[in-house]
């Protein structure tokens, strides 16, 4: 057998794959967001402070809008409804935070860089162009082409 049909039948045989790694990708961001998710809620007040500190304009309502969207992420990812809406939000959020708190810092992660959110918007990125997947609500309500 050549090379490329080799390669062809590899390509064939890991779309099997996608459904679950669609799956797990989506778990493991949402339970990314969760943990910020829900320390932004737990002190609303000084995580407003602290959008203030970093001049984000109006930052009692920026503070309630990225908890909220960080929250909301949590859930539609995990149950794969909607999973292509909200990830544009969530891009934003990471676009925000990269812009306000990582990008002084350089990309490596060790240093508080941007390289984490990146990764969080490339995942993101990849919903929005693939959908939920198989296993999702999205593909229950939506059909295959979700």
């Amino acid at each position: 057998m050549k090379f490329k049909q080799m390669y062809m039948e590899f390509s064939r045989l890991s779309e099997y794959g996608k459904p679950l790694s669609l799956l797990f990708a989506r778990l493991a961001i949402a339970y990314g967001f969760y943990g910020p998710a829900m320390s932004k809620w737990k002190d609303i007040g000084s995580v407003s402070e602290w959008f203030g500190s970093l001049g984000i304009p109006f930052p009692t309502l920026n503070a309630y809008m990225a908890a909220s969207t960080e929250a909301l992420g949590v859930v539609l990812l995990t149950l794969g409804l909607f999973t292509r809406l909200i990830s544009i939000p969530l891009i934003v959020v990471m676009v925000v935070a990269i812009i306000t708190v990582h990008l002084p810092n350089g990309f490596s992660a060790g240093d508080n860089g941007f390289e984490i959110p990146l990764y969080y918007m490339l995942f993101l990125f990849i919903f929005v162009t693939n959908g939920a997947g198989k296993f999702s609500i999205d593909r229950l309500i939506f059909g295959e082409k979700n």
